[in-house]
């Protein structure tokens, strides 16, 4: 999944982020500071938004299920994802992975998984906190051999 991809499936999406949340489209393009004008050429899928307005969709709509369906999970995650090519920040807990989420390996607790829609990889420890997210197989196939080797 890149940059041009999670615009186009945001951009897409608006109308229905906006409606999922019962706004106005007054009131959607003053929180997203943009004008009502480009609002409604991004509605009518005239235009796409812009990366930035992209990143401000994802931010402050996260948990908008529509948003959430087409992109697999946490679009915030994506977008880091997408910008930095490899998370290994604090470890942020997640939901487990039930949903958007298959199994390719277990070890101890530990499981390594892929996203059914972006495709990235992630490595969860026993309490479902993430320990790595990428979407380069080396860089987590890497990770997971050493989690291997240790645990």
């Amino acid at each position: 999944m890149d940059r041009n991809f999670i615009i186009q499936i945001t951009s897409e999406s608006l109308k229905l982020i906006r409606t999922e949340n019962n706004y106005t489209q007054d009131k959607m393009a003053e929180i997203l500071g943009i004008s009502k004008k480009t609002l409604v050429q991004i509605e009518k899928e005239r235009t796409y938004a812009n990366w930035t307005t992209t990143i401000a969709i994802c931010a402050l709509f996260r948990h908008s299920e529509t948003l959430q369906n087409r992109i697999g999970g946490d679009p915030m995650e994506v977008i880091e994802l997408t910008a930095h090519n490899v998370i290994i920040t604090p470890r942020e807990k997640t939901m487990g992975g039930y949903v958007w989420w298959k199994n390719i390996d277990e070890f101890k607790h530990h499981r390594l998984q892929q996203n059914l829609l972006s495709k990235h990889y992630r490595i969860l420890d026993d309490e479902n906190y993430r320990i790595i997210s990428t979407f380069d197989e080396d860089v987590v196939m890497e990770k997971w051999q050493a989690i291997k080797s240790i645990v």
